[in-house]
C-alpha cells in the first residue's frame, strides 16, 4: 500500500506557472506508475498525466499537452506536475495517483490517491 500526499498549489494569474509536488510514503513508490488527475467544481474527475515507473513514459491529457510535463523522482518517492501557460479552465483541485499502469490511467480509475491540492487561476 501507499499512502500519497500532494503540495504546491495556491492561487495565479493566467499565464502563470505553478509545480505540484506528490510524496509517497513508504518505500514502494518505484513498484508503481504514477498520475495526476483534476475536479473542478460540478465536473467530473478527469485524468490529466501520467508516467511510468521503469521507462517514464509519459501521457497527458490532450488538454494540457504542450503547457503541462510530468516527471518523476524515484530516490525521492516524489512525482511533479510542472503546469505552464496556465489557464482559468485549469483551475480544479489536482490528486495524485498511484497504481500498476500509467497507460491504463488515461480509462480506469487507480487504486490509490492522495487527499488533492487547490489550484485556482485568476483571469
Amino acid at each position: 500500500q501507499v499512502q500519497l500526499v500532494e503540495s504546491g498549489g495556491g492561487l495565479v494569474q493566467a499565464g502563470g506557472s505553478l509545480r505540484l509536488s506528490c510524496t509517497a510514503s513508504g518505500r514502494t513508490f518505484s513498484r508503481y506508475d504514477m498520475g495526476w488527475f483534476r475536479q473542478a467544481p460540478g465536473k467530473e474527475r478527469e485524468f490529466v498525466a501520467a508516467v511510468s515507473r521503469i521507462y517514464r513514459t509519459t501521457y497527458y491529457a490532450d488538454s494540457v499537452k504542450g503547457r503541462f510535463t510530468i516527471s518523476r523522482d524515484n530516490a525521492k518517492n516524489t512525482v511533479y506536475l510542472q503546469m505552464n501557460s496556465l489557464e482559468p479552465e485549469d483551475s480544479a483541485i489536482y490528486y495524485c495517483a498511484a497504481d500498476g499502469s500509467a497507460g491504463s490511467m488515461r480509462y480506469l480509475e487507480p487504486g490509490y490517491w492522495g487527499q488533492g491540492t487547490q489550484v485556482t487561476v485568476s483571469s
